[in-house]
């Protein structure tokens, strides 16, 4: 019945609301999901201090743009975000750079924290918070140097290194969107919408030549192709990659989702990098597979706090943090 009695009379308002015995589990469950994502992901703590204040300051794009609408779906970007990986690391200088100044190999758990942070911040943050971000790699690309296996010098931040890692991951970051939003996803020019806001971020930290339409990132993509192949770093990282996880349940997940990021790399790409997964394979099990698990996420991520804060901040609403920000 609509009005709160049940049907021998009794007032069922105030006592067990109709459905609630079944909602309040799977909403247990629903929590427990969001917890274990934002704590593989982001850390134990989200830091919501950069999502929620000031009131009234859109961040760099605004909840109107298409970076925050790609950036919000969890599938999307987990399994563009592991393609991006393993395309980043067949431009051989940027994948030295990595193996001799990074600490992936010791701590991928928190070099994957810092890379979504910095991801998170950059899109949903204040502006303050997104700058600083920014300013924080900026100094540490300035320490950043060595030599390439030929002998040449090379510097993390040099203009066109970091065109190329920015360029691989809008490039799968869009992708991912693309195979994992339904029918949410962009169309041809909101594509280039996306490509041409999310370029303010690789502008700023220092690249040049950043794409900023599709036709432009094809060109790109055709002209650097001849620099890149796979050196030894690279089939290594690739493989920590793909075997990544603390627990069984976290290595099951990131294969599921690596196995669907490698559907969205390029036949040159996966050829490279020795990757042998056939059409079939990539289309009709690993893709599915990886849908399945995306719609979970979905609906767990459903509660974000990080969305919720960033959204409020933007428009002007005074938001209660309690205890959300440990996720």
């Amino acid at each position: 019945m609509t009005d709160g009695r049940v049907a021998d009379g009794r007032v069922a308002a105030g006592r067990i609301a109709p459905g609630a015995g079944w909602r309040r589990p799977v909403e247990a469950v629903r929590r427990r999901l969001l917890r274990e994502i934002n704590s593989t992901v982001h850390g134990a703590d989200l830091h919501l201090e950069r999502y929620d204040r000031p009131a009234g300051d859109p961040g760099l794009f605004g909840p109107a743009s298409v970076v925050w609408r790609v950036h919000a779906h969890p599938a999307g970007m987990l399994v563009g975000g592991f393609a991006a990986l393993m395309l980043q690391s067949l431009h051989p200088v940027a994948m030295r750079a990595v193996a001799e100044h990074s600490d992936y190999r010791t701590d991928p758990v928190g070099r994957l924290h810092r890379t979504a942070r910095f991801v998170s911040t950059t899109t949903l943050g204040s502006s303050a918070a997104a700058e600083a971000a920014i300013a924080g790699v900026r100094r540490i690309h300035g320490h950043v140097r060595g030599r390439d296996a030929e002998g040449r010098p090379y510097r993390a931040d040099d203009p066109d290194l970091l065109c190329w890692v920015h360029t691989a991951e809008a490039a799968c970051f869009l992708a991912g969107y693309q195979v994992f939003a339904g029918h949410g996803r962009l169309s041809g020019p909101e594509s280039d919408d996306y490509l041409a806001e999310v370029a303010q971020i690789g502008q700023l930290l220092g690249a040049d030549g950043v794409p900023v339409s599709r036709a432009g990132l094809a060109r790109y993509l055709a002209g650097v192709r001849g620099a890149l192949h796979a050196t030894p770093e690279a089939l290594e990282a690739v493989a920590l990659l793909r075997d990544f996880g603390r627990t069984r349940r976290e290595r099951l997940a990131v294969r599921v989702l690596t196995n669907a990021a490698v559907g969205l790399l390029p036949g040159w790409a996966r050829r490279g990098l020795g990757i042998h997964r056939s059409w079939a394979v990539r289309r009709l099990w690993d893709r599915p597979l990886a849908r399945l698990l995306g719609t979970v996420m979905v609906w767990a991520c459903g509660l974000s706090p990080i969305r919720a804060a960033a959204t409020a901040r933007a428009a002007g609403t005074p938001t209660a943090r309690a205890g959300a920000a440990r996720g």
